[in-house]
């Protein structure tokens, strides 16, 4: 019987899994919102600030050491109001606060932790704080009694520092807007080429030193380039960045087709790719299984399709909300999963990585001498573990698989075929998945959020295209429509951030509206169903009206409506998740190319003026947007087909169309719904025969049209 918590805090009443995982803590924790403001200003204290997610290890870290630890929040609770966010419900909030720790220590990460007056303005920041004084940082408990002793002796000097920090955020989120505004060229696509390649590591993939992070906006823009430009260097750092990625030990290898496993790590903490942080993202592996269907459309390898499917895997199996359509549920993706869990079960403590290692001796008795021999010999096993870089002491004796050896070089070694090779290896995942299934699972962060959704409902739509698999269209639909039908108010066009546990909440953000209507006009271009061209257009009209800046160019992070966000900031940077505003100005264009809007043309071409002198100066820190401004820059190709959908001659069109990579191409069907939204298509249907027909016009200017494939595949590439 389990014992009832000592405590339990304002948080129990949140759906956040990481707020959830501090309900019991002996600090009295708020969630950000009234309750706290008023708290803080009725009692004249400082807020402290906690920032996180609930697969962040050194959240775990510091809550284990700190916020459970009656001491410390007795001053906590004493001198401060606590509050807690979690970063991916707020990544407008996160914005604000980490810029700020950011400008003031230089650098960030998560935990953050912020202290703020009662009107919300930071003037004391960090991340993770030791419980005691260590590391040549100051305890969490030491701070803690200085600054509330600052609040007391010395509290207008500290006002009046946040009202300068504040006022310099505000400077800096706005210095685009007074900036000149650069001539933007094709010759900016070389130099952030250039720049990718000054850091790219010859050895061992990937760009700059450890921790090495996927950051699939660089491949999707070496690509890009090499199709606009046909310099094979760029397409060889993405092909060999993909290759060594997969191989390495930030990618599971005991994946199982049907029953899960595979997917990616979030990053690698040393250069080979190696010892990875465990936990596995939404995000990533949504834009990474673009990354290999793109690398399998340039080469025909199937290495690259392989390791896509292998990721769809495990999001479908592990990742996806199997709940009943009758209960308007069901189809939606997962957050993430973590990378600390127990290593046995009624373990004292979590450990990192605990699911996915193993130890020598281990894998001798599930496979046997022979076998486990082989596979050690493949994937770099050892009985005294394989991990060179081990800072805290974790993976002694512990091996995290890492492809050493092909296939055909373990062929020879051991003298036996491939095929006996394979068949041994297949064999052997298949074992250890099963052992490995009955360890303690890590947690899962089981929130489901519109702006990570939609980016893997763009990467299923694309594994429809390319590999031609109906599962993966099918997994691209459950998603969308439960978003439509959970998340999306149709009367108004808005739409809701995050469900879970049968609660929709949370005003959508940028990202929200960006991802989400690239995610549509991609199932589109998958499907041709034009309801998802439809409401496209309507989230992109409700996305300019709650986010655009019509003076200046560039969409905010947040709506004008929310008091609480302190500075509407702009994002610019294409890390591990692409810029909003890159995703919006790509929208705007392939929307424009669609429906012959002006004003859609013309939002995209103030953002891109608006961010103009970073992308002239640094091109590599804003890839995405570079894709956007090829695509602003060329007469992308309009491919309208007409005709009915289930003739095996469409089918066969459409298969032309989608096996051949065109990053600048928008795909239109003339349907009676899509013509009520494009008046041109009125004509084509109009002369329309049974026979499917497809019509490649640049600029609305069209060559003859045909219905023979073998002519479109040339007018594709011409």
């Amino acid at each position: 019987m389990t014992a009832s918590p000592k405590h339990t805090n304002a948080l129990a009443h949140e759906k956040s899994p990481y707020l959830l995982q501090h309900q019991h803590n002996p600090v009295d924790w708020f969630a950000w919102g009234d309750a706290a403001f008023e708290k803080a200003r009725r009692e004249d204290k400082p807020i402290f600030l906690s920032i996180g997610y609930s697969t962040c290890h050194w959240c775990h870290v510091m809550e284990r050491e700190s916020f459970e630890s009656d001491d410390v929040a007795d001053v906590l609770n004493k001198h401060f109001v606590s509050i807690k966010v979690d970063r991916e419900e707020r990544p407008d909030l996160d914005r604000v606060y980490m810029s700020y720790v950011q400008a003031t220590t230089g650098s960030g990460g998560w935990p953050m932790s912020v202290w703020l007056t009662p009107e919300l303005k930071p003037f004391f920041g960090g991340t993770y704080f030791p419980p005691t004084d260590r590391w040549g940082r100051p305890g969490f408990k030491t701070l803690l009694i200085k600054i509330a002793e600052s609040w007391q002796s010395d509290k207008e000097n500290i006002i009046a520092v946040a009202s300068r920090a504040t006022e310099q955020l505000a400077l800096q989120s706005s210095q685009f807007a007074k900036a000149g505004k650069a001539d933007l060229s094709v010759e900016v696509f070389k130099r952030g080429a250039a720049q990718l390649a000054s850091s790219f590591d010859v050895e061992w993939g990937g760009f700059g030193g450890a921790p090495k992070f996927p950051r699939p906006v660089c491949l999707n823009f070496l690509f890009n380039y090499y199709h606009r430009s046909k310099d094979k260097s760029a397409l060889e750092m993405a092909l060999f960045t993909l290759r060594k990625m997969a191989d390495g030990g930030m990618h599971d290898h005991i994946g199982v087709m049907g029953k899960g496993g595979g997917g990616f790590a979030r990053y690698s903490t040393d250069k080979y790719w190696h010892v990875p942080h465990f936990e596995k993202m939404l995000y990533d592996n949504a834009q990474l299984a673009i990354s290999y269907l793109d690398a399998y459309q340039l080469t025909n390898d199937n290495f690259y399709a392989q390791i896509a499917r292998d990721i769809f895997n495990y999001v479908m199996c592990d990742m996806t909300d199997n709940a009943p359509r009758s209960q308007a549920r069901g189809g939606g993706f997962y957050s993430a999963e973590d990378a600390d869990s127990l290593p046995y079960p009624n373990a004292d403590h979590k450990a990192e990585g605990a699911f996915y290692v193993w130890e020598q001796h281990e894998l001798d008795e599930i496979l046997g001498d022979d076998a486990s021999e082989i596979f050690s010999y493949i994937y770099g096993a050892k009985p005294s573990g394989n991990a060179l870089n081990d800072p805290h002491g974790e993976f002694i004796q512990k091996n995290i698989l890492i492809q050493r050896f092909s296939f055909e070089e373990t062929a020879r070694r051991f003298g036996k075929s491939v095929q006996e090779i394979e068949a041994i290896v297949l064999d052997a995942k298949a074992k250890l998945f099963e052992v490995r299934a009955k360890r303690p699972r890590p947690h899962l962060d089981d929130k489901i959020l519109v702006s990570w959704n939609s980016l893997m409902i763009s990467a299923f739509a694309k594994g429809f295209t390319v590999l031609n698999d109906e599962s993966y269209l099918q997994s691209a639909h459950r998603a969308a429509d439960f978003i439509l039908s959970t998340l999306y108010n149709p009367s108004t066009h808005t739409l809701l951030r995050r469900y879970r546990d049968g609660d929709a909440g949370i005003d959508g953000k940028l990202d929200d509206y960006a991802f989400f209507t690239q995610g549509l006009l991609d199932l589109y271009e998958a499907s041709l169903d034009p309801k998802y061209f439809t409401t496209a257009i309507r989230l992109t009209e409700k996305m300019i009206d709650l986010f655009y800046d019509h003076e200046n160019g560039g969409f905010f992070s947040a709506s004008s409506d929310d008091q609480s966000v302190i500075i509407r900031m702009k994002e610019d940077h294409d890390g591990a998740e692409p810029s909003p505003n890159s995703i919006a100005v790509l929208n705007l264009l392939r929307l424009a190319q669609m429906t012959d809007r002006a004003d859609f043309r013309d939002s995209a071409e103030k953002t891109l003026q608006f961010f103009s002198q970073l992308i002239d100066k640094a091109p590599s820190y804003l890839p995405q947007m570079l894709v956007a401004l090829d695509f602003y820059l060329q007469k992308p190709k309009q491919i309208i087909l007409a005709g009915r959908l289930d003739s095996p001659d469409m089918t066969a069109m459409r298969r032309a169309i989608y096996s051949t990579y065109l990053p600048n191409k928008v795909l239109i069907h003339a349907a009676p719904e899509t013509a009520k939204q494009l008046e041109f298509l009125n004509a084509i249907l109009k002369d329309a025969t049974e026979t499917p027909t497809a019509f490649v016009c640049i600029d609305y200017a069209c060559q003859l049209p045909t219905t023979d494939v073998k002519v479109l595949e040339s007018l594709l590439v011409n």
